[in-house]
C-alpha cells in the first residue's frame, strides 16, 4: 500500500482518495508545483494534508481567515495530526510558542494568514529559511488575481515565495476561478511548470432553485419550518436586510442571528462559533460571512438578494452540502437587484475593471431569467460540458408548453427599431402600451408602433423580453443603463417572416421539500432508527463541547448516518465506517460504541455491518432520510388526529420511528409533552436526566422501572432539553 493511502486511511479513516486528490497528493509529494481548482466540499484540504505527513519537516498553508485556520488545525488535531497556527488573533506569547513549536520541528503544518507573510517586508520568510519546510500550501488562491472575484492585495506578496524557496513545491488551490483568473494565479505565483488539476464543478447533491422576489420573508419562513432540524445560511445583500431578516425570523420562533462587517470583530467570532457548533440553525449574512466556514451540515443557501457574479453564486451555494448529502440553494430574484448592483459594479476611473464587473453582473442576470438547465449554466461557465437535464434543478423540474409569439415579438422588436435601438426596456415597454409619460415624446407618438401593445400588460412584456434575449432575438447592453439592440435572429423575424417558437412555465418548480426528496431513495434500513441518529448527534455535541470544537470536527453527518444504518458493535467493525481512522477510533470509539450497544438492547437489534460494501469515499452516498419532511409529514398527521400506531402503518414506517419523530416536535416546544404523557411521569424522569453527565434512557428506566416506557421517557428528556434550550435563550 502507497504511503500516501496509508496515512489516508490511518489519520483521516478513508480507504481511497476522491478523483484529482491522488493526482494532486502523488505530485507534492515528488516536490512538483500543482494548481488545484476544486469546488467547495471536493476535499481540497486532504490534497496539502496527506503530503505534509508524507513528506520531512512542517508545511506552512497560507490561508485568509482566522476561523478556517482555527476549524482545520482543530480538525487535524482531533485526528492526531500536530499542526497550529498564526494569525493576528494571537497575543506575542503565544505566537513566540508556536514558533518555538516550528524550530524545535514538533510541527507538521502551521497555517498563517497572507498578512503574517507580507508584514514587516516579510520578515517571517526571513526567519524561516533555517526550518526544514516540505511545501507551501495557497489556499483561496483566486484572492492572488486582479482577475478573481475576491482579490487580496497581501496575497500579492506571494509571489516571491518561488524566488526565495527555490526547491519547496508551492500548491495552488481554488473552489471558484474562471481561465483568465487561473492563468493568472500561476503567473502570480511563478508556478514552476504546474500540473493543473481541474475537477468537475458539477455538486449533484445540490438542487438549485430561483424563485421571484415576492412575500420572501414569507416563503423564507414556511422553507424553514417544513425544515425545523436544518441548519443553513440566508445571504442578503446590505447590512439592515440581514438584521430586519434576522429579527424577522426571531419573532416567528426561528432560531437565527445575524452577521456583516459592520459588528465587532468579537462579536462577528462568537456568532460564527455559535453557527458552526449548531447553537445557532439558521445564520442570515452579507457576504463578509462564509469564506473559511468548514461547516459540514449546512443543508440549504438562500440568497434573498442577487449575487454579484457567478464566482461568488457558487461559491456561496457550495458552503451547502459538503457531507454530499442532499441538500438546497435557493435565489430570489427581481430585476430591481439587477439596477442596485449595476450602481455598485462602476469603479470611477476604472473602465477596465467597470466593464469586467458589469460583464460579470449580465452572466448573473443571465443565470437567473434563463429558460434551461440552471447546472448546465453554471458548468458551461466554469468551462465544463454538460448535457443538461440535471433533473435537480427549478427548470428541469417544471413543466412547459410550446408558445407562438411571432405576433407579439414582431410588435416588440418592430419598437425596438423604429426608436433606433436606443432605450432600455423600461421604455420600450412604455411605448408599446401608450404610455402618456413626459418620457415619450411627440416624436414617438406620431410613430406607427406606438401603443400596439395595449393588448398585454408589463409583466408579460417583461417577461417576452427576457425570453427574447435567452433565444437571441434581442440583445441587452452591458452599460450601466443598458439598451435593447436587434440581432441577426430579431432582422430575420422582421424582414424574413420567421416564426418565433418559445416555451412558457406551465408549471413552475418551487423549492421541493425533503419528503418529495425522500421518495427518489429506496427504502432501506436508514429510514428505521432516526432515534439513535438524534441520540449520536446528542453525544458528537456534548463531545465537542467538552473540546471546544464545532460537532463536525468529531464526525460528520455522513458518520453517524452509517453508525445508525449499520450499527457497529466493536471496534473492528467501526474500521468500515466512513471517517473513523485508527486515531478517532481509539479516542471515541469507546462512547459511540455504548451509545449504539444500548440502542441495539432496547430495541433488540443487531450489527449490520456485513450489509455494509466497504468503504470507498467515491461511493454514492445514501439520502439523509432524517431530514425535516418526513418529521413534518408525521406532525401533521398527528394534527389531523391521526394516533400513533395508524401514522406508523399508513407510513409504513415503525412506531418507535413515529414516536422519535414526536419526540423531536416535543424538543423543539411545538408539541407539549402533556399531549403524549401522563404529567405527573415528567419531573422524575428530568430529575435523573439532570444527574445524568450523558442522558441515557436505558439507565433512566431501569432506575424508574416498568411504570415508564421509553417512550415517555424519551418524550420528557425531549422537554427537558427544549428547557434548557429557553434559559440559554436558543
Amino acid at each position: 500500500m502507497e504511503i500516501s493511502t496509508q496515512i489516508l486511511q490511518q489519520y483521516f479513516g478513508y480507504d481511497s482518495f476522491r478523483p484529482n486528490q491522488a493526482s494532486a497528493v502523488k505530485n507534492v509529494i515528488a516536490k512538483k508545483d500543482t494548481f488545484v481548482l476544486m469546488p467547495t466540499g471536493g476535499g481540497k484540504s486532504l490534497c496539502y494534508q496527506v503530503p505534509a505527513l508524507a513528506l520531512d519537516g512542517t508545511a506552512i498553508v497560507v490561508s485568509p481567515l482566522i476561523a478556517l485556520m482555527k476549524d482545520q488545525v482543530d480538525a487535524l488535531r482531533a485526528n492526531g495530526v500536530s499542526a497550529a497556527y498564526m494569525n493576528s488573533s494571537m497575543n506575542p506569547l503565544e505566537q513566540n510558542e508556536t514558533f518555538h513549536q516550528l524550530k524545535e520541528g514538533k510541527l507538521k503544518l502551521l497555517y498563517v494568514a497572507p498578512e503574517k507573510l507580507s508584514a514587516d517586508n516579510g520578515s517571517f520568510l526571513n526567519l524561516i529559511k533555517g526550518i526544514n519546510i516540505s511545501l507551501f500550501a495557497v489556499d483561496e488562491a483566486h484572492c492572488v488575481s486582479h482577475w478573481g472575484h475576491d482579490f487580496r492585495p497581501d496575497y500579492l506578496f506571494l509571489n516571491g515565495l518561488k524566488r526565495q524557496f527555490p526547491q519547496i513545491p508551492i500548491i495552488a488551490l481554488t473552489a471558484s476561478a474562471d481561465e483568465i483568473t487561473r492563468q493568472d494565479i500561476i503567473k502570480q505565483l511563478n508556478l514552476q511548470q504546474p500540473t493543473v488539476l481541474i475537477s468537475s464543478f458539477d455538486r449533484p447533491n445540490i438542487k438549485y432553485f430561483v424563485q421571484p422576489k415576492q412575500s420572501v420573508l414569507s416563503h423564507i419562513i414556511q422553507y424553514l419550518n417544513d425544515h425545523p432540524n436544518d441548519s443553513g445560511i440566508i445571504y442578503c445583500l446590505s447590512r439592515r436586510g440581514t438584521e430586519d431578516m434576522a429579527n424577522n425570523l426571531k419573532e416567528n420562533g426561528i432560531n437565527a442571528a445575524f452577521y456583516h462587517a459592520g459588528i465587532s470583530s468579537l462579536e462577528r467570532a462568537q456568532i460564527q462559533d455559535d453557527f458552526i457548533k449548531d447553537k445557532i440553525r439558521v445564520m442570515v449574512a452579507t457576504i463578509a460571512f462564509g469564506m473559511g466556514i468548514d461547516k459540514s451540515n449546512v443543508r440549504f443557501v438562500i440568497h434573498a438578494d442577487l449575487p454579484k457574479n457567478i464566482e461568488s453564486y457558487y461559491q456561496e451555494t457550495g458552503r451547502a452540502g459538503r457531507d454530499s448529502l442532499p441538500s438546497e440553494a435557493i435565489l430570489f430574484y427581481s430585476n430591481a437587484d439587477v439596477m442596485k448592483l449595476k450602481k455598485f459594479a462602476v469603479i470611477e476611473g476604472n473602465e477596465e475593471q467597470s466593464t469586467l464587473m458589469l460583464r460579470k453582473l449580465q452572466q448573473m442576470t443571465d443565470f437567473a431569467e434563463m429558460q434551461k438547465c440552471r447546472r448546465q449554466y453554471l458548468m458551461e461557465y466554469f468551462g465544463e460540458p454538460h448535457p443538461g437535464n440535471c433533473n435537480s434543478c427549478d427548470y428541469c423540474l417544471s413543466d412547459f408548453e410550446n408558445w407562438d409569439a411571432t405576433i407579439d415579438a414582431q410588435k416588440l422588436l418592430s419598437a425596438v427599431f423604429r426608436l433606433k435601438e436606443r432605450y432600455g426596456k423600461n421604455l420600450i415597454i412604455d411605448f408599446l402600451r401608450e404610455s402618456k409619460g413626459a418620457k415619450i415624446t411627440d416624436y414617438m407618438r406620431s410613430l406607427p408602433t406606438y401603443g400596439i401593445g395595449n393588448n398585454a400588460d408589463r409583466t408579460y412584456w417583461h417577461n417576452l423580453i427576457k425570453q427574447l434575449v435567452i433565444n437571441d432575438f434581442l440583445h441587452e447592453s452591458n452599460e450601466e443603463f443598458s439598451v435593447l439592440k436587434l440581432t441577426e435572429k430579431s432582422k430575420e423575424v422582421l424582414f424574413n417572416k420567421k416564426k418565433v417558437n418559445l416555451q412558457k412555465v406551465k408549471e413552475l418548480a418551487k423549492a421541493v421539500t425533503v419528503a418529495e426528496i425522500e421518495t427518489s431513495y429506496p427504502k432501506n434500513e436508514i429510514a428505521e432508527h432516526p432515534e439513535l441518529f438524534d441520540e449520536l448527534r446528542v453525544l458528537r455535541r456534548q463531545q465537542a463541547e467538552k473540546e471546544n470544537v464545532p460537532p463536525y470536527v468529531i464526525f460528520s453527518d455522513v458518520t453517524l448516518l452509517e453508525l445508525a444504518t449499520y450499527l457497529p458493535n466493536t471496534k473492528e467493525e467501526l474500521n468500515q465506517i466512513s471517517g473513523f481512522g485508527a486515531f478517532k477510533i481509539e479516542k471515541y470509539g469507546g462512547i459511540f460504541l455504548d451509545l449504539i450497544s444500548d440502542f441495539c438492547t432496547r430495541n433488540n437489534l443487531s450489527s449490520k455491518i456485513t450489509e455494509k460494501t466497504p468503504k470507498k469515499q467515491s461511493a454514492p452516498k445514501k439520502a439523509n432520510k432524517y431530514e425535516a419532511g418526513t418529521y413534518t409529514t408525521t406532525f401533521q398527521m398527528y394534527r389531523a388526529g391521526n394516533s400513533i400506531e395508524e401514522i406508523a402503518k399508513i407510513r409504513n414506517l415503525s412506531i418507535t420511528t413515529i414516536q422519535g419523530h414526536l419526540a423531536n416536535f416535543v424538543e423543539v416546544g411545538t408539541i407539549k409533552p402533556s399531549e403524549l404523557m401522563d404529567s405527573n411521569k415528567i419531573d422524575p424522569v428530568i430529575a435523573l436526566a439532570k444527574s445524568q453527565t450523558l442522558t441515557s434512557l436505558k439507565a433512566i428506566k431501569d432506575e424508574l422501572g416498568e411504570e415508564y416506557s421509553y417512550f415517555e421517557i424519551n418524550i420528557a428528556v425531549a422537554f427537558y432539553k427544549w428547557q434548557e434550550k429557553q434559559k440559554r435563550g436558543l
